[in-house]
């Protein structure tokens, strides 16, 4: 059974400098063949152990095995050609040379369900798996077949349900959905948006959770979040929607962001993933930073429904930095926790 506040992170975590170059996406691997399978794994097992040393309550894989979010899973699909490459604008903000669609996609056999499986054997404790959302996917990509943004997400969609289904069968407590194309597309996210992610989870038996974020601390995100003012209101285009979807966890970002925190109240009733840590600077939150932020928080959402996590990945940070902010998100989660055991003693 979950603690109060259940913490996590949202999804990676640097590498070893033996797998891959650090504080880099999309960075190539080191090693090949069967050392390279090997020294995955061995990646995968340090960072549920790191995350648990660090006090981190659902353990999640650290995107160890993949070079990037959305393009590993997709590498494993037919219909997508990755050496036929086109320049697109990711989420409108930088240029990118991805993969081209060829053909009818489909999944011809899981792509993650052995990782999730030795994850399983690692802990005793609650895992999570990410996977990317039917939307931030068509975004990665140049599509030449389907040619409508809305029938390739849907058959996504699909592809999605039956990795997640699997994912469940291995032990998997919690399938999270990144989709940080909801808070640039409106429009598509409100017709068919989040239709899509609840076909993506339809039917799963585990909690299901949707992480929409700002970005990776990187350069082109950073310089985006510039641009939006004094205060980010995205999140009032998707919340509402997703307050009456069927996904049971919203993820948002809140650290060192300008999300006001009243926009939490809009999702009322569900569980909130808060985001308690900035993933764009090198700076170490103290606990007591990390629990003013879920503090705050206590007055739009129930402390039984709050998951303090991570703002987004740290796959680009450096190691050190990366395990000394998860002790600061699990040592800020427990100053509340006391704080609420004896607020509830007091009555």
């Amino acid at each position: 059974m979950n603690p109060l506040l259940p913490t996590s992170i949202v999804g990676s975590l640097p590498k070893p400098s033996w797998l891959a170059q650090p504080e880099k996406l999309w960075s190539p691997w080191k090693l090949h063949g069967q050392e390279l399978i090997e020294a995955k794994k061995d990646a995968l097992g340090l960072s549920a152990h790191e995350q648990r040393l660090s006090g981190i309550d659902i353990i999640s894989d650290g995107e160890q095995t993949r070079q990037h979010f959305v393009t590993t899973f997709i590498e494993h699909l037919s219909g997508v050609d990755f050496e036929k490459r086109e320049t697109v604008r990711i989420r409108d903000r930088y240029d990118a040379s991805v993969p081209t669609v060829v053909g009818a996609v489909s999944r011809e056999r899981s792509v993650f369900v052995e990782d999730a499986k030795f994850l399983r054997q690692q802990t005793a404790q609650p895992i999570k798996w990410a996977l990317p959302g039917p939307m931030t996917m068509i975004d990665t990509l140049y599509d030449s077949h389907y040619k409508s943004r809305e029938k390739l997400a849907w058959e996504f969609a699909k592809i999605l349900n039956e990795e997640a289904k699997e994912l469940v069968a291995a032990g998997v407590d919690i399938i999270q959905f990144d989709e940080p194309s909801f808070n640039v597309f409106f429009d598509e996210m409100k017709d068919w948006g989040v239709a899509a992610l609840e076909r993506a989870a339809e039917g799963l038996s585990s909690e299901t959770a949707v992480h929409i974020c700002y970005g990776y601390g990187i350069k082109a995100n950073t310089d985006w979040k510039a641009t939006l003012g004094s205060e980010w209101r995205q999140y009032e285009e998707s919340f509402p929607l997703l307050q009456k979807s069927t996904i049971d966890i919203v993820s948002l970002e809140c650290q060192n962001s300008h999300v006001p925190l009243e926009l939490v109240e809009i999702i009322r009733g569900k569980k909130v993933m808060l985001g308690a840590i900035d993933v764009a600077s090198n700076e170490i939150e103290t606990p007591e930073e990390v629990a003013a932020t879920l503090r705050g928080a206590l007055e739009f959402v129930d402390a039984d429904k709050l998951y303090p996590s991570t703002n987004c990945g740290m796959a680009p940070l450096p190691r050190q930095v990366a395990r000394d902010k998860m002790v600061a998100l699990a040592a800020g989660a427990e100053i509340l926790r006391a704080e609420l055991g004896q607020s509830r003693m007091a009555k």
